[in-house]
């Protein structure tokens, strides 16, 4: 079987946080020099309060743009009153995807024992759109890029990635 060629995804990245500026978000740093390094573009890069409309809103501006195949956002995904981020995604999910929660506590573990107990992080779908939330902190973004988003948003990983049925995924809405 011949190799893929590689396929580059527009990522946008959202921070969710009530006190990081751009100049400040190392999470968000983390995520756009590894978006570059694997060679996909990154789509826009906003900050939101930890406001669960604000980041719902923001969510569906990029569901509905075709410009965006991928959002990843950091921060929110915690235990605490203001950690709402998780809820807002699945505000607008059609579908979630479960494993990737369960994969990134298992690559959590290796790190940092049972405290990854302490993560809310999800993954879903929406209008032919990925959105995965991870936590706020540049190790758990380099954890979750390294671990299993390079390797779900490259076409030529086997046996199967996201990207290959990325075309597929809004097919419900394209029915009559």
């Amino acid at each position: 079987m011949a190799e893929r060629d590689f396929i580059a995804v527009r990522i946008a990245v959202l921070t969710v946080s009530d006190t990081r500026s751009l100049e400040e978000d190392r999470s968000g740093d983390v995520l756009e020099g590894r978006i570059a390094d694997a060679g996909h573009r990154l789509a826009d890069r906003q900050i939101v309060r930890d406001e669960r409309a604000a980041i719902a809103a923001q969510l569906r501006t990029w569901i509905a743009d075709p410009e965006v195949d991928v959002v990843i956002s950091t921060g929110g995904t915690g235990l605490t009153g203001r950690d709402v981020t998780v809820e807002a995604h699945r505000d607008v999910y059609e579908k979630e995807i479960d494993a990737f929660g369960t994969v990134f506590t298992h690559v959590s573990m290796a790190k940092i024992g049972t405290s990854a107990v302490q993560s809310r992080a999800c993954g879903g779908v929406a209008g032919g759109t990925y959105l995965f939330a991870l936590p706020g902190s540049p190790g758990a973004c380099r954890d979750a890029w390294d671990e299993i988003l390079v390797k779900q948003l490259d076409y030529r990983h086997k046996p199967c990635n996201f990207v290959e049925i990325m075309p597929r995924l809004d097919e419900h809405l394209r029915r009559k």
